[in-house]
């Protein structure tokens, strides 16, 4: 029998993760158009997640509801296109949470609820769109 190493990774920040590619036209037009992995983002404004991206979630004392996972997952790609500077998060980042509220008042937010959530990223979220030096994840195999 041939053995081989079983290497993985540990997750650390992920709650929830795409089944099939998510796909939306938003207002947010980069010059040229931004391809990763997981998030596609054409200069014409269309935005895909791609089947198996994970997010957090939303973020701070809050309940994950399903009128708040759509503007969840929209802007924690953006933000992670802000954190990895290929959005500048100055010029961005006001959007990206005005089209969080959108997306949840679409899904059934209660509208003063939407409007505290907004409140909550415009007050307390900057940091997690500052970009940062990527650190790389630990792997680990099995003997």
């Amino acid at each position: 029998m041939t053995v081989s190493q079983a290497c993985y990774r540990k997750l650390r920040h992920y709650k929830y993760q795409l089944m099939d590619d998510y796909i939306s036209v938003i207002n947010l037009k980069p010059e040229h158009d931004i391809k990763t992995p997981f998030i596609e983002l054409t200069a014409g404004g269309q935005l895909t997640l791609k089947k198996r991206y994970a997010w957090d979630g939303p973020s701070g004392p809050t309940i994950d509801t399903r009128s708040f996972m759509r503007g969840s997952l929209v802007h924690d790609a953006l933000y992670q296109l802000m954190r990895e500077k290929y959005l500048d998060y100055k010029e961005h980042r006001k959007y990206a949470d005005e089209i969080l509220r959108e997306l949840c008042l679409e899904d059934g937010m209660p509208k003063v609820r939407a409007w505290w959530v907004y409140q909550a990223a415009r007050l307390f979220a900057e940091i997690a769109a500052r970009p940062r030096a990527q650190s790389a994840d630990e792997i680990i195999c099995t003997p």
